[in-house]
């Protein structure tokens, strides 16, 4: 009966996400307040299903490790154990009442999140639940020990993945001796050093009411919002923010970064540190870039790289703002014997870019496809959370998402040029080719 009860309920639980994707709210109205302890709420309602997505971001991530690779730990064990449950029991309880419980840390946030039905004793069971794991986690030696031989496999198979090597040569370049040169997973020889005790010390200075952002988003009143977040995060001490991290050097002169890896193709990305969140020019590099790289098949990249001379199926360019600034890449895979060419056409694109700016009619079309596609970046719940979920730990403005399609429209040619100008420095790009000899 008891197995049956938890098919039912997940069965149900699919079936509503697949339901929710049907759901269009093109502007949802962002409430805001901060809980007993400091941490700051981000409120959205959506009635139409019976169900509510929960988001907690700490300001607790990779940028924060004292030893690599301690963040992403600490925060996966958060579901391992806690008092008396251990990990079979901790996924019993979530399993038994149809909810999802999941974490994650990267370069600026460690996230915990939630997904229920609002049925009063099932979301009762899965706030219970998630609440012990976030205030009182116990960090078992045993999955410890299991997290790191984890770890130390995904380090391994990132050695034999090009893609993910040229990434990490990248940021290491790219980014020196600041905290966001350091890839989240760590090193093998940082996992190696990870101790339960700087597990708890990350977690104590870090899992704090004041260095917590809430998101919620489902059928639930402002009141019942209230009291999740209350009852999710209220208990934690209130602590202190995390101390700002440092600001990102510009790139003084270019560096190409040549490895041999066997392999027939090489994977070549180009980049430097561009924007952070909040920047004045985010908008006319949303669309600059979407001419230039982000548009898919249709960009100017892909024009010149896969449409003229066929080197590559396909081309790429992205801003990635942070915190602080975040990167610029673009770049491509293509054959060893046309790596050259390839870097070569991928310049030569961008300087034109930079210097001229798009077309009118580029610019049109641009326009278009994004203000076109923006609905469908609020479709369902699960879309809603993380816009506002960014919103709340980038500290946007609360109309960010009413006013987006609105600035994305305003943009000129004369405001890409000037942005790509200010943010892009074509002599002083750092260029990483991973593959075989040609």
């Amino acid at each position: 009966m008891h197995n049956r009860y938890i098919r039912l309920t997940q069965f149900l639980l699919s079936g509503l996400l697949l339901l929710s994707t049907a759901i269009t709210q093109a502007s949802p109205e962002i409430q805001h307040w901060q809980t007993s302890n400091g941490a700051r709420v981000y409120y959205v309602p959506a009635p139409a299903l019976p169900m509510v997505d929960i988001r907690i971001i700490f300001d607790a991530a990779g940028a924060r490790d004292k030893i690599p690779g301690a963040a992403l730990m600490t925060n996966a064990l958060l579901e391992e154990g806690s008092g008396e449950l251990n990990a079979d029991a901790i996924a019993d309880a979530f399993a038994s009442v149809g909810a999802q419980f999941s974490a994650s840390s990267h370069r600026d946030m460690s996230v915990v999140s939630l997904r229920s039905l609002t049925q009063t004793d099932l979301l009762g069971k899965a706030v219970s639940t998630a609440t012990q794991l976030i205030t009182h986690p116990s960090f078992p030696e045993e999955s410890l020990n299991r997290e790191r031989k984890r770890m130390l496999i995904a380090l391994q198979g990132k050695k034999q993945s090009p893609r993910a090597i040229t990434n990490e040569i990248f940021f290491t370049a790219t980014y020196g001796d600041h905290p966001y040169a350091n890839e989240a997973t760590g090193t093998e020889e940082s996992v190696q050093q990870i101790k339960r005790q700087h597990l708890i010390d990350h977690y104590q200075r870090y899992y704090v009411g004041h260095n917590a952002v809430i998101a919620i988003v489902g059928a639930v009143d402002k009141q019942q919002a209230k009291q999740l977040a209350e009852t999710l995060v209220g208990k934690l001490p209130a602590g202190e923010k995390a101390d700002a991290i440092p600001e990102v050097a510009s790139l003084t002169q270019a560096a190409l970064i040549k490895k041999e890896f066997p392999s027939s193709q090489t994977h070549l990305m180009v980049g430097q540190p561009a924007i952070k969140r909040g920047d004045n020019d985010r908008f006319a590099l949303v669309v600059g870039n979407h001419i230039l790289g982000g548009g898919g098949l249709v960009s100017r990249l892909s024009e010149e790289i896969r449409e003229k001379r066929g080197l590559s199926y396909s081309a790429y360019s992205a801003f990635s703002p942070m915190r602080q600034r975040g990167p610029f890449r673009f770049g491509l895979q293509t054959r060893n014997d046309q790596a050259d060419e390839a870097l070569k056409i991928l310049m030569q694109t961008l300087a034109t870019f930079v210097a001229n700016g798009p077309t009118t009619e580029e610019l049109e079309s641009a326009k278009k496809n994004i203000i076109g596609s923006f609905a469908l970046n609020l479709d369902s719940n699960s879309k809603i959370i993380e816009n506002i979920a960014m919103i709340g730990f980038y500290q946007l403005p609360l109309d960010y998402l009413d006013t987006y399609t609105n600035k994305v429209d305003a943009i000129t040619i004369e405001q890409i040029k000037n942005a790509f100008k200010r943010h892009v420095q074509i002599d002083k790009m750092v260029t990483v080719m991973v593959g075989g000899k040609h």
